[in-house]
């Protein structure tokens, strides 16, 4: 079994009527417990300086003053240490990947709207991305390939991935949708659009090509988005994948047999628990 690193200090802000609420990490964390998982806190902190090898320290400067104008994002007090607490759990499960064992960050805020100086869909600091930075920073692995499987475009992964080298980028969202981009493929960049009301079906067969192309690419390390949003009774999307499709997502990843960590992205269903927990069984 893989590890999970979780913290409910991420649970401590919230917006009433707000999707990206709390109950997704205090409820999915109890589940997980339940089924037999050991989950525990980050193993270092996260700081400034590592928001900084990709955002840079402009726009750490902004989330910690509270200097936000999006709408979707606000300005919650104390967000950016909650968002650095979010940033450690993707650090320590990239570091667990590393060394051989899958690892999940069960935490919020999400990361993959977040782009190089930008806020924006629930998102302030790119998690996966920073993660994916530091392993290379570290030399850890000098190629990663990110695969964000939430239903919404990784808007903010593709604008700090594009056209670095060792990096490939690939995500399976709904089209149309927000953030409105990852229509067409570019350069290191690949994005397979799916339409409204695509169930496990062609998802899966589309999700297969996808990890055939990522072993292609060879990566040392493989780092998931993992976003529940694609769920048929989530609220703020229309693909219709079932619960049991998320315990064949994780399958499907964990035969590529490769390194792998995965972070939480979107999933805003009362099921969520549920549906983590059935990925992580494929994924482990």
């Amino acid at each position: 079994m893989g590890r999970v690193f979780s913290d409910l200090a991420t649970a401590t802000y919230g917006a009433p009527g707000h999707p990206e609420a709390p109950f997704r990490v205090i409820r999915s964390h109890a589940r997980l417990i339940s089924a037999g998982h050991k989950v525990e806190k980050p193993l270092e902190e996260a700081t400034g300086a590592d928001v900084a090898l990709l955002h840079g320290v402009k726009h750490f400067h902004k989330v910690s003053k509270g200097s936000l104008s999006d709408e979707d994002t606000p300005a919650h007090p104390g967000i950016a240490q909650v968002a650095l607490v979010s940033l450690a759990g993707a650090l320590s499960a990239a570091d667990c990947a590393a060394k051989g064992e899958p690892a999940f960050s069960l935490m919020r805020p999400p990361g993959h709207h977040a782009g190089k100086d930008r806020v924006s869909g629930f998102c302030y600091f790119n998690n996966v991305a920073l993660a994916c930075e530091k392993l290379k920073v570290e030399k850890k692995a000098a190629r990663v390939g990110i695969l964000d499987i939430d239903v919404h475009h990784g808007d903010g992964t593709q604008e700090l991935m594009l056209g670095r080298g060792g990096v490939l980028f690939c995500s399976l969202h709904q089209v149309p949708l927000f953030p409105g981009t990852g229509l067409d493929s570019v350069g290191n960049c690949r994005n397979y659009p799916l339409q409204p009301g695509t169930d496990e079906g062609p998802y899966l067969k589309k999700l297969e090509e996808t990890l055939g192309l990522m072993l292609d690419f060879k990566p040392d390390i493989l780092a998931v988005s993992a976003g529940f949003d694609t769920y048929k009774e989530d609220p703020i999307a229309q693909l219709t994948l079932g619960k049991q499709t998320y315990a064949r997502i994780g399958n499907l990843i964990a035969q590529t047999k490769l390194k792998r960590f995965a972070v939480l992205e979107g999933g805003y269903a009362d099921e969520l628990p549920v549906l983590i927990e059935n990925f992580l069984e494929g994924f482990f």
